[in-house]
């Protein structure tokens, strides 16, 4: 790993990391200098990767836990700071839908753990995360949006709504702790090629061709196109960018 990367010595928590954007983010930013801490519920795939990033030369800490536990988060958080001492930057990202359904015949447990993964989990995250950088007198951090977050994308509704209000918490939270030297941005993710969406184009297979449709860049992203945004919001390079909503979505919001 280079010592002169976008993100070098930064300690950087992601979310979501045992696969898709989160994983992609990992590599990434320990690619760029950064030192990262893993979470997910997931234990083999975290300590696989944290295993991969060691190997080419950078530094990974494990933390299993479920963004929805705030316990986990505040463990998460710890790692971090018993680990390397501070935690500068983190990338908000787990997050889960499903396929969707006419809102009257959505059951209330979906809707409960859309907004529960989506919504409470960078709530949870976030609350964690700023004590620790008002700490060490700044920081930035990046939550995981989506088109989804402006406008009705033909996903489940709750989904809709989730990230309308992962938006709204960003915003919120940018205004408040900006004259205390945290930047918090999120992005606006157009449709990936993660593991969840493979799964369920593999079941619906128009589902790509309906995703990609709205897109000026007709093809879904990949995992790493969004994590190389993720990585520059987190650096000191966008040291001006901050209550940003940003477009990594093949031109799908301008349209």
């Amino acid at each position: 790993m280079g010592d002169k990367g976008l993100l070098h010595d930064k300690i950087i928590m992601i979310t979501g990391s045992s696969s898709g954007i989160g994983a992609a983010a990992a590599r990434v930013f320990a690619a760029e200098g950064a030192a990262v801490v893993l979470m997910a519920r997931r234990e083999g795939p975290l300590r696989e990767l944290a295993d991969e990033i060691r190997a080419e030369g950078g530094d990974a800490e494990v933390a299993v836990g479920d963004v929805t536990d705030a316990a986990d988060v505040e463990r998460a958080v710890g790692r971090a700071m018993r680990a390397f001492g501070r935690l500068d930057a983190a990338f908000n990202n787990a997050g889960w839908g499903t396929l969707g359904t006419a809102l009257h015949e959505t059951d209330d447990d979906v809707f409960d753990r859309i907004m529960d993964v989506n919504v409470r989990g960078v709530w949870n995250c976030m609350k964690q995360q700023i004590p620790a950088m008002l700490g060490r007198g700044g920081g930035a951090i990046v939550n995981t949006s989506s088109t989804a977050g402006l406008f009705a994308t033909g996903v489940v509704s709750p989904y809709v709504a989730a990230k309308h209000a992962v938006l709204g918490l960003t915003r919120a939270a940018a205004a408040e702790y900006g004259g205390r030297g945290i930047r918090i941005n999120a992005l606006i993710v157009g449709s990936t090629r993660t593991e969840l969406l493979e799964q369920a184009i593999e079941a619906v297979p128009q589902l790509e061709q309906a995703a990609t449709s709205r897109a000026i860049q007709r093809r879904l992203a990949e995992p790493a196109e969004i994590a190389r945004a993720a990585a520059w919001l987190l650096s000191d390079d966008a040291s001006f960018v901050t209550g940003g909503a940003v477009p990594v979505d093949g031109g799908c919001s301008a349209v």
